[in-house]
């Protein structure tokens, strides 16, 4: 059975793109997004969103008429669910978005449909998302009840790809397909074929939930162990990155880079999905979101000091005529993404305890964010370098590593990412 028509829910970071990846094969998509300003930019052409090479996509996408943006799902002959799933309480994950992707498309489903589950979502998600469709419908059998015989298929496929290189990597990247049944993932395989070229590999839909959080968590590990030595080599007057260097011409060895800690919506959040599931099993995953999640606060400690000192030095100013520059808030290198980076959480906390002024550079962005950073101004680069005090480097924008850093501005430098200390 072909797919002539498939609607992508969620139009973010993820949806977006895939949206458009199908509607470049002149297939119609129908986008589905509750932000009002996302369904307006998207049906002029236009992204909401910084992605290297969509806004071409997009904009011939649309033009062409392959692409839409709605508020309500309309009928397709495949599904594929790309809306968030945070945190709730302890480091639980929510499927409430889920859950209302699920009641949204419900009333158009017909017999032939294919609902894919591409969010990343603890292992049982794609079960619950067939289990509450078929309580809203209870005219269509669905695989859990009837197996390759279902009205409906439905399947996990999870998303792969790194920011900055979706588009490439949504077609390149193999694709782990799992489905509730053998005919559920032959359709998925199917549908992705469309426009992956790499290999898409079958399995259930536990496991390719479990693959995607694998994945983020082998990770998160190896950063917490970089993490952790750089605290460890701070306190023993060790250059951390000299000592990386070193420990990496180790043909066995392969040590990541430390940083202000670990952001963005998979490595920050994927690990605690196992650990929610299994609390009593994930010891070492669970140990490294500690130490991932508490380098920000080091870094915090670290500008602390760094202010005590400065102050010590010159006694006769206070810290309202101190300005503290902070280079870069999003998450990774590159892009605009500020979920969940740590670099916005320290940034936010000097500008919550400092008296003084606090200067942000951050090239990927033309505003801060409301309601954060009130007493933070965003400034260019040339601006942070003549004014500062003290200076921390977040992330390593290309913007930064390309820079002539010169003058006595940068002496008082706190350097996470060892690309001007």
């Amino acid at each position: 059975m072909s797919f002539e028509t498939i609607s992508v829910i969620g139009l973010g970071y993820i949806g977006l793109p895939t949206a458009a990846m199908f509607a470049s094969r002149k297939i119609k998509v129908i986008g589905v997004d509750v932000n009002q300003h996302a369904i307006d930019t998207i049906n002029q052409g236009q992204i909401h969103i910084v992605e290297p090479e969509l806004d071409i996509l997009v904009h011939a996408a649309v033009t062409e008429g392959y692409l839409k943006a709605v508020s309500t799902p309309e009928p397709a002959d495949a599904f594929l669910i790309a809306v968030p799933t945070p945190f709730k309480g302890k480091n639980e994950p929510d499927l409430t978005y889920i859950k209302s992707a699920c009641d949204a498309i419900a009333p158009v489903l017909k017999k032939g449909d294919l609902v894919i589950l591409e969010s990343t979502s603890p292992v049982g998600a794609t079960e619950s998302v067939a289990q509450w469709l078929a309580e809203a419908r209870a005219d269509l059998s669905f695989p859990q009840q009837v197996g390759d015989v279902a009205d409906v298929n439905v399947a996990h496929c999870p998303e792969r790809v790194l920011p900055g290189h979706v588009v490439r990597e949504l077609v390149e990247n193999d694709r782990v397909i799992g489905g509730m049944s053998a005919k559920c993932s032959e359709r998925a395989v199917l549908l992705y074929k469309t426009f992956v070229k790499a290999e898409c590999v079958i399995t259930n839909a536990r496991t390719a939930e479990m693959a995607k959080l694998t994945e983020n968590s082998c990770r998160d590990v190896q950063i917490a162990f970089a993490n952790e030595l750089s605290i460890i080599c701070d306190k023993l007057d060790i250059n951390v990155w000299e000592l990386i260097e070193l420990a990496n011409r180790h043909p066995r060895i392969n040590i990541l880079q430390p940083g202000c800690g670990v952001g963005g919506h998979c490595i920050a959040v994927d690990p605690w999905f196992i650990v929610a599931k299994t609390p009593d099993e994930a010891k070492l995953i669970h140990t490294a979101r500690l130490v991932n999640d508490s380098k920000p606060h080091w870094v915090i400690e670290q500008v602390k000091l760094q202010l005590a000192s400065f102050l010590s030095a010159n006694p006769e100013k206070s810290a309202k005529d101190v300005t503290i520059a902070c280079y870069g808030i999003a998450f990774k290198p590159d892009i605009d993404d500020l979920r969940e980076s740590p670099a916005l959480q320290i940034t936010t906390e000097i500008d919550a305890f400092h008296a003084g002024n606090v200067l942000i550079v951050e090239p990927n962005i033309d505003s801060l964010p409301a309601n954060k950073l009130a007493n933070s101004t965003l400034v260019n680069m040339d601006v942070a370098f003549e004014q500062a005090d003290i200076s921390v480097l977040l992330v390593d924008h290309k913007e930064f590593k390309n820079a002539t850093v010169q003058g006595s501005k940068l002496k008082n430098l706190i350097d996470t990412r060892g690309v001007w200390g």
